[in-house]
């Protein structure tokens, strides 16, 4: 069921304009990752299980919007298109680095969980600002 949905989103991110998906991407989706890690932060180790899950929603989102920066650079040429590579390369690295966060944090003793979730959430946050630059570079 969860791969349904999954490509469910996927599909319907295909047809998301590149123009509409940077100009709501810039402004609302720093809001909302400022308040993602937020949350994530306020998680304690009673409720791991909801964190984890919770971190797991946030890097699938993510995964469908660099999936969704990915065709736009498939479509581009020349320099432009070895910018965007660049940028989708290291927004691939970060996306690694939340996920190796969220592995441990999914991992931690009570006496690592206030680490191991500030990490996850850093992770998270470094992640979202290189796809709000990157974002950014399409206008």
């Amino acid at each position: 069921m969860k791969r349904l949905n999954w490509s469910i989103l996927a599909a319907a991110l295909a047809f998301v304009p590149p123009l509409a998906l940077a100009q709501t991407t810039t402004k609302d989706v720093s809001k909302k990752a400022g308040e993602a890690w937020d949350a994530v932060k306020a998680y304690t180790v009673d409720k791991k299980k909801d964190a984890v899950a919770y971190g797991r929603k946030l890097v699938r989102e993510t995964d469908a919007k660099i999936d969704a920066l990915e065709r736009e650079a498939a479509k581009a040429s020349g320099e432009v298109k070895a910018q965007r590579d660049r940028d989708i390369k290291e927004l691939k690295a970060k996306r690694a680095q939340a996920a190796k966060k969220l592995d441990e944090m999914g991992k931690a003793t009570a006496s690592a969980w206030d680490s191991a979730k500030d990490g996850f959430a850093d992770a998270y946050k470094d992640l979202h600002q290189a796809y709000d630059k990157a974002v950014k570079k399409l206008k």
